[in-house]
């Protein structure tokens, strides 16, 4: 799609391969079957209305920043603006947004049987590549805390990035700070706490992030997982940098939202996420300092409109919104190049996901 231009009717996600009348039926008998499955069910929502997704791109064209947005409701894609940068098919740098993604790898390598639970200590996934010389309290650290940002290690992020990135050893260096609080205590947001959960995978398993990523969750979804930036010792960069298209988030979204189950071209399901794993990642377990929104596992917790919203978000505004409730999924990608826009920018995109629900409201 050119730049400038929006488009309803796009080609469907996973729930949308069956066609004609009769197909239709069973796929609505197969979203209700899924819906029941989540932690709350919801009354059959309202889709979008032309209305409200010209007024949403009237209201983004505003942010110059934008590159992209996708709307999808009930698993299909049903209006796309796209207006700069790469296309809403094209991979691009979703920044921390990443972090949503690895969390996803995490639990389908916790349904492979590569990692225990998420409870499981980090030094069990790290076996022999523990460095020498760290902290007692590291062996306290478990996926859990890598993916709600509670290690209780001093952040890597802010003023502490350039030099941790600088570093002969990213790893070591993230997993060798000093504790400024306890194993599972507050939110300490640190892409380095990311980068040890991405190491872990990598030990357990004996392939790298990417080839898990591609594995566990890119096959099962159709979508590709570029490979993206290695430190010095090869582990793929966990919690920054992934490339993926804004359509491939979609599909992140849509898991999540179909409570960790993809269908398959004949409606058959298979279960990507553990039982239960959308729920646990959707239960705050700590708090940010910069908006008060709670975090779970790799996923901000907050309301919008009066409705429950789940996102991700990274540096220059990429973000992933899933609204259970009215069955949406909604992807924006930015410019993700410095200066940032600051924090005000993701209210901005906040809104922008609001309004559309106000102006679809019921």
């Amino acid at each position: 799609m050119c730049c400038g231009t929006s488009a309803t009717s796009k080609p469907r996600t996973f729930a949308t391969y069956t066609e004609g009348v009769a197909m239709r039926a069973t796929a609505l008998l197969v979203s209700f079957a899924v819906i029941s499955l989540l932690p709350t069910t919801y009354a059959s929502a309202n889709e979008p209305s032309a209305d409200a997704l010209q007024a949403l791109d009237r209201q983004t064209r505003q942010l110059d920043r934008v590159h992209s947005v996708v709307v999808a409701y009930d698993g299909e894609i049903i209006h796309e603006l796209h207006q700069g940068g790469p296309g809403v098919a094209s991979p691009a740098n979703i920044k921390s947004l990443s972090k949503t993604v690895l969390a996803a790898i995490t639990g389908a390598a916790i349904e492979a049987g590569i990692i225990e639970s998420a409870e499981q200590p980090m030094v069990a996934l790290f076996g022999d590549h523990l460095p020498s010389g760290t902290d007692p309290r590291v062996n306290e650290i478990t996926v859990a805390h890598l993916l709600a940002q509670q290690a209780g290690l001093e952040r890597t992020s802010g003023g502490n990035y350039s030099a941790w990135v600088a570093s002969a050893n990213w790893v070591n260096d993230a997993i060798t700070r000093p504790f400024v609080d306890e194993p599972g205590g507050r939110m300490l947001y640190s892409t380095g706490t990311s980068h040890l959960l991405s190491a872990a995978l990598t030990h357990a398993s004996g392939e790298s992030t990417h080839a898990l990523a591609q594995r566990l969750l890119g096959e099962p979804l159709n979508i590709t997982i570029r490979p993206w930036l290695r430190d010095p010792q090869g582990i793929y960069f966990g919690g920054n940098d992934m490339q993926l298209s804004p359509r491939a988030l979609i599909e992140v979204g849509e898991l999540y939202r179909n409570d960790g189950i993809v269908f398959n071209e004949a409606g058959d399901e298979q279960r990507v996420l553990p039982e239960g794993w959308v729920e646990e990642s959707w239960q705050p377990r700590g708090t940010s300092r910069w908006t008060g929104d709670g975090y779970g596992y790799g996923w901000f917790i907050t309301q919008l409109a009066d409705k429950d919203v789940y996102y991700g978000r990274g540096y220059g505004g990429q973000a992933l919104f899933v609204i259970p409730e009215r069955e949406m999924t909604v992807v924006i990608t930015s410019d993700p190049n410095p200066p940032s826009p600051g924090g005000q920018f993701q209210q901005q995109l906040n809104r922008l996901v609001e309004r559309l629900l106000i102006e679809n409201g019921e």
